[in-house]
């Protein structure tokens, strides 16, 4: 029983720290949105305030290196795989959020992801949010209060119910998540992904290294 038990929470962790993780792969036909799209090079700048501007920096298509440390990944020893991620921003908003569209594979399952990014000026701080294909549940998060005046680091928190990922022990706990997007230069963003199990340190669950196609 307990056999049976543990291949199945192998399974779902597999599919859900896909949900969790960063990134999509070379899929161009699952790329058009229902939405129309805006590329960074037709908004003007200088109507964008600080925060809004710094995230023109992510528009376009990216190659990724995905590292995976959980659901059958190690800190030694990750689960690899080459994805790309595109983001576009979302006219009908004015421009004031994000879209990265996430298609492909994750082990023996197809995969869909939508994340939404945007930055609350109100409050100083960046917004995150994906629903996808497999994991019937919204993960949103939100950075502090007055945390978004970096130029460089953009961090943001949440939580979820394990499904599994880290573990038996874990299966219905809640997991604090913070997540991190790095924009090191034009042609290179780093995103990571935190997990803090109850009782145990922050771990990396997650890291994709985009280079700009």
């Amino acid at each position: 029983m307990r056999s049976t038990l543990s291949r199945a929470l192998s399974s779902l962790a597999l599919v859900a720290v896909a949900a969790l993780g960063a990134g999509c792969s070379d899929d161009t036909t699952s790329t058009a949105a229902a939405s129309p799209t805006t590329s960074a090079a037709t908004i003007d700048p200088s109507t964008q305030d600080p925060g809004h501007r710094r995230l023109n920096q992510l528009v376009g298509e990216w190659r990724g290196d995905k590292s995976t440390y959980v659901a059958g990944g190690t800190p030694d020893k990750p689960l690899r795989t080459e994805i790309v991620s595109r983001w576009q921003w979302i006219a009908e908003t004015g421009n004031n959020f994000l879209r990265e569209v996430a298609t492909g594979d994750f082990g023996d399952r197809p995969y869909y992801r939508q994340g939404t990014l945007g930055y609350s000026p109100t409050d100083n701080r960046y917004e995150w949010s994906t629903v996808d294909s497999v994991t019937p549940m919204m993960m949103t998060y939100k950075g502090a209060k007055d945390s978004g005046g970096s130029d460089t680091e953009i961090t943001v928190l949440g939580e979820f119910t394990d499904p599994g990922v880290l573990g038996e022990r874990f299966v219905g706990k809640t997991i604090p998540m913070r997540t991190t997007i790095r924009l090191e230069s034009a042609d290179r963003v780093v995103m990571e992904l935190y997990f803090t199990p109850p009782g145990e340190a922050e771990m990396i669950a997650d890291r994709v290294i985009l280079t700009r196609k």
